[in-house]
C-alpha cells in the first residue's frame, strides 16, 4: 500500500483538487475540512498517516495552530504547508513552527510531487532515528510498530494487553518477521520499561556451555572458568529476558530452566545457594512447539509454563500494506549510513517489491533495501537494483543489453545485466485492426492519449513531452476525444 496523505483545507474546491492530484501520484488520501478534523484524524491509532498538506489561513483553528497542537502532542508526522500569501514572513513562520516545506497555491503537480517525495523521505529517516534511540533505550513502543494491516493491529492490541501485566508471553512466527522488535515493544510499554532487555539465541548456545550461560557460574567451577559469569538471568534482573528459538534448547537444560522459571531463581555452576531473580519471560520459536512435544523434543511441563500468552506474528507476505512504509524506512536508514542522496523508490519498484512474497520476511526485505542503495548509481531506487527479486517475479526478465562495438585500442569490461518489466500479456497492446477494417488515425490517437493518461498518472507536462505536443493541444485532444469534460476539468488539468 502506498504512502496515505491527509489534506486539511476549509475550500471544497482545492480538496477535491489536490485529492484528485494525489491520486494520480499513486497515494492514499484524506481530506479534513478543518484543524479539529485533521487532529482527530491524526489522533486515530487506526489511521496511519504519513504527511499532511495544510493550508494556513482557515476558519477556527488555523494552520499555524495545527502546527503548534501537533507539537504539543508530539506528533511528528511531517507537515506541508500551502496558501495564497507567499511571503517571506509567513514561510518563515511555517517553518519555525515545524513544517518541512512551504508551497504556494495553487501548487503544480510536479512542484507537490517533489514536495511530498522529499517530506516522505524525511519523516522516514527521523521515524528510524526514533526507533533506534527507543530501542537503544529499553523504551520501544507499539507506536514504533505502526502497520496498515489488519493481521498486525491485532497482534498490536493483544500485546498491549500482555505488557500490562507480568504474564509470559510466547511469540510465534517465521523467521524473519520481527519476534525480538514485538518483545521490545512488550517490554517498552510495561512498568520495565527501561531496565535490561537480554537476549538469549538458544540455538546458538553449544550444549555444553547452556547452563553456564543461562545461569552463571563461579570462578574454578570447570576447566577454563577462570572468571565468575553472573549469566543471563542474573543479568536481565528487574527487566526482561528474551529466550528466542527456545525449542532448540536441549532435554536437560529445559529442566533447568523449568525450575529458574518456576521459583524465580537460578543455581550457578559450583555455586553454594541459589540467587533470586525477578524476571519477565518472553519466548520466541519459528516452529511448532507443540508438534515437538508430541515427538518428544520439549518438555510438555516447560511449554505450557512459556505459552501462557502466545502470540502468532504474521508473515510479511500476508500484510503486503507495511511493505511499502518498512521499504522508505530502510532506504532512509542506509542512505544516512552510507552517504547517498536518494529521494525515494519509484512506483513501478514498490509495485515489484508488493507483490514479491518475501520468504525471509522483514529481515530479507532489510537486506534488500541494503544492496540496493549501495547498488544505486541515481536519485532515485529503480527495478534495476533488486535484479534477483525481479529475475522471479513473473512479467519482469534480466537481460543483457547488446555491447557496443569496441573502440581500438581500448579494453572494454563487460556490461551488466540490466533489469527490464516484460509484460507476459500486455492488456494495454494498441489493436490496429477493428473487425475486417483498420481503425481510423483518430480512433488510434484516442487510445495513445488516454493509454498515456494511465501510464504517467495525468502528469501533463510529462505526457506532452513524451507524444511530442504541446500542452495546449494535449488538453484540446482531451476535450475532443471526451477524456475530459468541460472548463472545470480542464482548470482542474492547468492546476495539475
Amino acid at each position: 500500500m502506498s504512502a496515505t496523505i491527509l489534506v486539511v483545507d476549509d475550500d471544497p474546491v482545492q480538496r477535491r483538487l489536490l485529492d484528485a492530484m494525489l491520486k494520480r501520484f499513486g497515494y492514499e488520501v484524506l481530506t479534513a475540512e478543518g484543524g479539529d478534523q485533521a487532529l482527530a484524524l491524526l489522533g486515530d491509532e487506526s489511521q496511519h498517516i504519513d504527511c499532511l498538506v495544510l493550508d494556513l489561513v482557515m476558519p477556527g483553528r488555523d494552520g499555524m495552530a495545527v502546527l503548534a497542537a501537533l507539537r504539543e502532542r508530539g506528533i511528528a508526522t511531517p507537515v506541508i504547508v500551502q496558501t495564497a500569501n507567499g511571503s517571506i514572513e509567513t514561510v518563515v513562520s511555517a517553518m519555525r513552527a515545524g513544517a518541512v516545506d512551504f508551497v504556494v497555491k495553487p501548487v503544480g503537480a510536479e512542484r507537490l510531487q517533489v514536495s511530498l517525495n522529499n517530506a516522505l523521505k524525511l519523516g522516514a529517516l527521523e521515524h528510524e532515528i526514533r526507533y533506534m534511540k527507543r530501542r537503544s533505550a529499553g523504551q520501544l513502543g507499539f507506536r514504533d510498530l505502526a502497520s496498515k494491516s489488519p493481521d498486525m493491529s491485532r497482534v498490536v492490541q493483544l500485546a498491549e494487553r500482555a505488557a500490562k501485566s507480568n504474564i509470559p508471553v510466547l511469540v510465534e512466527g517465521e523467521s524473519g518477521v520481527g519476534k525480538e522488535v514485538l518483545a521490545r515493544a512488550i517490554q517498552g510499554s510495561s512498568d520495565r520499561r527501561g531496565k535490561p532487555f537480554v537476549t538469549v539465541n538458544c540455538g546458538a548456545i553449544p550444549h555444553n556451555l547452556v547452563e553456564s550461560i543461562l545461569f552463571g557460574h563461579e570462578k574454578g567451577a570447570f576447566t577454563g572458568a577462570t572468571e565468575r559469569h553472573v549469566g543471563k538471568f542474573v543479568e536481565a534482573n528487574g527487566g526482561t529476558l528474551f529466550l528466542d528459538e527456545v525449542g532448540e534448547l536441549p532435554l536437560d537444560a529445559q529442566v533447568k530452566l523449568l525450575r529458574a522459571i518456576q521459583e524465580g531463581e537460578v543455581d550457578p555452576v559450583g555455586g553454594k545457594k541459589s540467587v533470586r531473580v525477578d524476571i519477565r519471560i518472553v519466548s520466541a520459536t519459528n516452529k511448532s512447539l507443540l508438534d515437538q512435544v508430541k515427538r518428544g523434543e520439549f518438555r510438555e511441563d516447560l511449554y505450557y509454563r512459556l505459552n501462557v500468552f502466545p502470540i502468532t506474528l504474521p508473515p510479511l507476505r500476508q500484510r503486503r500494506e507495511d511493505i511499502a512504509d518498512l521499504a522508505r524506512g530502510f532506504l532512509a536508514r542506509f542512505a544516512a549510513e552510507e552517504g547517498k542522496k536518494l529521494r525515494g523508490i519509484s512506483t513501478e519498484t514498490l509495485g515489484l517489491l508488493g507483490r514479491y512474497d518475501w520468504p525471509g520476511n522483514v529481515r530479507q526485505l532489510e537486506n534488500a533495501m541494503f544492496r540496493a542503495v549501495v547498488l544505486a548509481d541515481g536519485d532515485e531506487l529503480s527495478i534495476a537494483e533488486f535484479p534477483q527479486i525481479a529475475a522471479q517475479m513473473e512479467g519482469f526478465d534480466v537481460r543483457i543489453p547488446p555491447a557496443p562495438p569496441p573502440i581500438a585500442g581500448e579494453l572494454r569490461e563487460d556490461t551488466p545485466p540490466r533489469i527490464v518489466q516484460v509484460p507476459v500479456r500486455d492488456p494495454n497492446a494498441l489493436d490496429l485492426v477493428a473487425g475486417s477494417d483498420m481503425r481510423s488515425l483518430d480512433e488510434l490517437e484516442r487510445e495513445i492519449i488516454k493509454f498515456a493518461l494511465a501510464h504517467y498518472r495525468g502528469h501533463m507536462s510529462e505526457i506532452s513531452r513524451k507524444l511530442g505536443i504541446g500542452r495546449s493541444t494535449l488538453y484540446r485532444k482531451l476535450k475532443d476525444y471526451g477524456l475530459i469534460e468541460g472548463e472545470s476539468d480542464t482548470a482542474g488539468a492547468d492546476a495539475a
